[in-house]
Protein backbone atom coordinates (compact mmCIF):
# COMPACT_ATOMS: atom_id res chain seq x y z
CA UNK A 1 0.00 0.00 0.00
CA UNK A 2 1.11 2.97 -0.93
CA UNK A 3 0.29 5.26 2.24
CA UNK A 4 2.05 2.60 4.39
CA UNK A 5 5.73 2.74 1.81
CA UNK A 6 5.24 6.66 3.00
CA UNK A 7 3.73 7.02 6.24
CA UNK A 8 5.79 3.83 8.38
CA UNK A 9 9.20 5.18 6.87
CA UNK A 10 10.70 6.64 9.77
CA UNK A 11 13.18 9.21 7.22
CA UNK A 12 9.51 11.03 6.32
CA UNK A 13 7.65 11.36 9.43
CA UNK A 14 10.55 11.33 11.86
CA UNK A 15 9.61 15.58 11.66
CA UNK A 16 5.91 14.78 12.46
CA UNK A 17 5.30 12.48 15.07
CA UNK A 18 5.88 8.86 13.08
CA UNK A 19 6.97 6.73 12.08
CA UNK A 20 3.07 5.80 12.22
CA UNK A 21 1.85 1.97 12.95
CA UNK A 22 -0.41 -0.01 10.49
CA UNK A 23 -3.72 1.63 12.59
CA UNK A 24 -2.68 4.81 12.44
CA UNK A 25 -1.88 5.04 8.61
CA UNK A 26 -5.30 3.84 8.30
CA UNK A 27 -6.81 6.59 10.56
CA UNK A 28 -5.02 8.92 8.52
CA UNK A 29 -6.63 7.24 5.37
CA UNK A 30 -9.46 7.63 7.02
CA UNK A 31 -8.78 11.55 8.18
CA UNK A 32 -8.31 12.52 4.52
CA UNK A 33 -10.73 10.94 3.26
CA UNK A 34 -13.36 12.13 5.33
CA UNK A 35 -11.17 15.79 4.72
CA UNK A 36 -12.17 14.93 0.95
CA UNK A 37 -15.70 14.47 1.40
CA UNK A 38 -16.00 17.30 4.16
CA UNK A 39 -14.07 20.01 2.07
CA UNK A 40 -13.14 19.09 -0.90
CA UNK A 41 -8.87 18.76 -0.17
CA UNK A 42 -6.82 15.76 0.77
CA UNK A 43 -3.08 14.94 0.04
CA UNK A 44 -2.86 13.74 -3.42
CA UNK A 45 -0.19 11.16 -4.52
CA UNK A 46 2.41 11.85 -6.51
CA UNK A 47 3.76 9.83 -9.27
CA UNK A 48 6.37 10.66 -11.31
CA UNK A 49 5.24 11.24 -15.23
CA UNK A 50 8.41 9.17 -16.74
CA UNK A 51 7.58 5.72 -14.30
CA UNK A 52 4.69 6.47 -12.55
CA UNK A 53 6.97 5.69 -9.53
CA UNK A 54 5.00 6.75 -6.18
CA UNK A 55 7.18 9.64 -4.84
CA UNK A 56 4.84 11.21 -2.04
CA UNK A 57 2.06 13.34 -1.00
CA UNK A 58 1.07 16.91 -1.50
CA UNK A 59 -2.40 18.71 -0.91
CA UNK A 60 -4.50 20.78 1.82
CA UNK A 61 -6.19 20.67 4.20
CA UNK A 62 -8.81 22.62 6.40
CA UNK A 63 -7.10 25.22 8.66
CA UNK A 64 -8.88 28.02 9.15
CA UNK A 65 -12.47 27.73 7.34
CA UNK A 66 -14.13 31.00 8.57
CA UNK A 67 -11.25 32.68 6.82
CA UNK A 68 -10.96 30.70 3.79
CA UNK A 69 -7.77 29.54 4.85
CA UNK A 70 -6.30 25.79 4.12
CA UNK A 71 -2.93 24.66 5.18
CA UNK A 72 -0.60 23.48 2.52
CA UNK A 73 1.40 19.82 3.53
CA UNK A 74 4.02 17.62 1.47
CA UNK A 75 5.40 14.21 2.28
CA UNK A 76 7.89 12.61 -0.28
CA UNK A 77 10.21 9.75 0.02
CA UNK A 78 13.84 10.15 0.66
CA UNK A 79 14.98 8.85 -2.63
CA UNK A 80 13.21 11.69 -4.02
CA UNK A 81 14.44 14.49 -1.54
CA UNK A 82 16.20 17.52 -3.21
CA UNK A 83 14.81 16.97 -6.66
CA UNK A 84 12.48 19.58 -6.84
CA UNK A 85 9.15 17.84 -6.36
CA UNK A 86 8.13 19.41 -3.25
CA UNK A 87 8.35 23.07 -4.94
CA UNK A 88 6.52 21.32 -8.20
CA UNK A 89 3.95 19.79 -6.12
CA UNK A 90 3.59 22.71 -4.01
CA UNK A 91 2.75 25.16 -7.04
CA UNK A 92 0.04 22.61 -8.30
CA UNK A 93 -1.47 22.60 -4.73
CA UNK A 94 -1.10 26.16 -4.63
CA UNK A 95 -2.72 26.98 -7.63
CA UNK A 96 -5.63 24.65 -7.27
CA UNK A 97 -6.43 26.17 -3.37
CA UNK A 98 -6.97 29.96 -4.82
CA UNK A 99 -7.83 29.32 -8.36
CA UNK A 100 -10.34 26.09 -7.48
CA UNK A 101 -11.15 26.84 -3.43
CA UNK A 102 -11.33 30.67 -3.84
CA UNK A 103 -8.84 30.42 -0.97
CA UNK A 104 -7.72 34.22 0.69
CA UNK A 105 -4.62 32.59 1.89
CA UNK A 106 -2.96 29.50 2.11
CA UNK A 107 -1.14 28.96 5.92
CA UNK A 108 2.33 26.21 5.89
CA UNK A 109 4.46 24.54 9.03
CA UNK A 110 7.29 21.99 9.36
CA UNK A 111 9.71 21.16 12.01
CA UNK A 112 12.45 23.66 13.31
CA UNK A 113 14.87 21.11 12.27
CA UNK A 114 13.49 20.61 8.86
CA UNK A 115 15.49 23.82 6.53
CA UNK A 116 15.01 22.02 3.46
CA UNK A 117 10.90 22.52 4.08
CA UNK A 118 11.52 26.02 4.80
CA UNK A 119 13.56 26.59 1.82
CA UNK A 120 10.94 25.30 -0.36
CA UNK A 121 8.11 27.56 1.61
CA UNK A 122 10.46 30.39 0.47
CA UNK A 123 10.75 29.68 -3.33
CA UNK A 124 6.68 28.87 -3.11
CA UNK A 125 6.47 32.82 -1.52
CA UNK A 126 5.51 31.55 1.64
CA UNK A 127 6.29 34.46 3.97
CA UNK A 128 7.32 33.59 8.06
CA UNK A 129 4.78 34.77 10.81
CA UNK A 130 4.71 33.32 13.91
CA UNK A 131 5.54 29.80 15.73
CA UNK A 132 2.86 27.68 16.00
CA UNK A 133 2.44 24.56 18.44
CA UNK A 134 2.23 21.44 16.57
CA UNK A 135 0.83 18.37 18.97
CA UNK A 136 2.44 15.35 17.34
CA UNK A 137 6.01 16.73 17.76
CA UNK A 138 5.16 18.72 21.27
CA UNK A 139 7.29 21.62 19.93
CA UNK A 140 6.49 24.85 18.48
CA UNK A 141 7.07 25.03 14.50
CA UNK A 142 7.81 27.67 12.53
CA UNK A 143 4.72 29.12 10.32
CA UNK A 144 4.16 30.75 7.47
CA UNK A 145 0.90 32.20 5.34
CA UNK A 146 0.80 32.77 1.91
CA UNK A 147 -1.91 35.44 0.75
CA UNK A 148 -3.74 35.06 -2.22
CA UNK A 149 -3.44 39.50 -3.07
CA UNK A 150 0.30 38.29 -3.68
CA UNK A 151 -0.08 35.51 -5.57
CA UNK A 152 -2.80 35.82 -7.27
CA UNK A 153 -3.46 38.45 -10.06
CA UNK A 154 -6.26 37.96 -12.07
CA UNK A 155 -5.85 38.03 -15.97
CA UNK A 156 -6.59 41.72 -17.43
CA UNK A 157 -9.31 41.45 -20.62
CA UNK A 158 -8.20 43.43 -23.48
Amino acid sequence: MLAHQLWANAEVTSLIGGPFADEQIGQRLDREIASMNASGVQYWPIFLLENDQHAGCAGLRPYRLDQKIYELGFHLLPEFWGRGLAQEAGRAVISYGFEKLGAEALFAGHHPANSASSRVLAKLGFEFTHEEFYPPTGLEHPSYLLRRSIFYFPARKL
